[in-house]
């Protein structure tokens, strides 16, 4: 079947293999390698924003309580489609503000009617926050030590008008450098991740000691799984535009252009003394062939797929992490 399979089509045969087999890449993948990239991408600014939610999550409907980097927050809509976010507790006595009513686009407490938001609440001030189409973004200057940025670092995307985008999220017992070095190690994908990769091989990766910043990616030619024998064979880069996130994106393949953004975000410690962070994973998806515009059409039906399998590989990503956490906190 593989001889006479058109090699112009995106998906292809997998020519299945024992897992033990595979060539072992313990020995490329060098921990100073990767606690070389996870140094560089901590350095680079995040002007003190952090991924909160999903963009589609956060609605005038009623408010979004959240935390971020150890702060009480909670989100909201105007009727315009506003995005606002502000601390998460009253400033009269102290009630959950995620159990306010949006009224007239402010919220209202619902212990003593105490209306705060954009020129109302004695108290209360809204924090800055940022809806960048797909992700919702909050700056918490106060908590952060960076010189603020207008807006965060966003990285590429495919166009909002062609692409499809599916935001998942999870909580590890870690911290997000424990999420992001998980993502700076490309080598485990097929050993770790055998239901969704194979053929996966490191064709470069940057050196612990990197002089050009430009080269500083990972370079992945892997084979995604699809189903069965099935796959769609990619070239992928993973880099760090700021501290908290890692972007795949595809560079060559079916999807040139997509992107699955890993973003990690500090909740703080819980009762157990130990810190919590979210993985936020937004992947963005385009191709320029023509029935991709009936997946469009079906985007609603495709999200919760999508959700499906980013959480199916963070179930086993986020142990990895918290792994590497309890180990360096013995």
């Amino acid at each position: 079947m593989d001889r006479h399979w058109p090699q112009r089509w995106p998906l292809q045969p997998v020519v299945e293999s024992d897992w033990a087999e595979q060539e072992p890449t313990y020995r490329e993948a060098e921990p100073a390698i990767i606690d070389a990239a996870l140094k560089r991408a901590e350095a680079r600014p995040s002007g003190n924003w952090y991924v909160f939610a999903a963009s589609r999550d956060v609605t005038s409907a009623r408010p979004r309580g959240f935390r971020a980097a150890g702060t009480e927050l909670v989100a909201w809509r105007d009727s315009r489609g506003g995005l606002h976010v502000g601390p998460g507790s009253c400033p009269h006595l102290g009630a959950p503000l995620s159990e306010a009513a949006v009224d007239c686009d402010a919220l209202v407490c619902r212990w003593h009617g105490m209306r705060v938001g954009p020129g109302a609440g004695r108290g209360w001030k809204p924090v800055p926050c940022h809806d960048d189409g797909v992700l919702a973004w909050v700056r918490l200057d106060r908590i952060g030590s960076e010189e603020p940025l207008d807006e965060p670092v966003v990285p590429e995307r495919p166009p909002a008008t062609t692409g499809i985008s599916a935001v998942a999220s999870m909580v590890g017992v870690c911290e997000p450098s424990d999420i992001i070095a998980n993502r700076l190690d490309p080598w485990h994908g097929s050993w770790f991740h055998p239901y969704s990769f194979t053929r996966l091989k490191v064709l470069s990766a940057p050196p612990a000691v990197l002089d050009d910043q430009a080269e500083d990616r990972f370079l992945v030619e892997v084979t995604f799984r699809v189903a069965g024998r099935i796959g769609v064979p990619v070239r992928a880069e993973f880099v760090c535009p700021e501290p908290r996130t890692v972007v795949m994106r595809i560079v060559e393949g079916e999807g040139t252009g997509s992107v699955v953004e890993t973003h990690a975000t500090p909740l703080g410690r819980a009762a157990d003394g130990r810190f919590r962070s979210a993985v936020i994973e937004a992947v963005v998806a385009d191709s320029s062939r023509p029935g991709f515009a009936l997946a469009r059409r079906a985007a609603t039906a495709l999200r919760p797929l999508i959700r499906r399998t980013a959480a199916r590989l963070w179930r086993d990503d986020l142990a990895y992490a918290e792994r590497r956490y309890a180990l360096r906190n013995r």
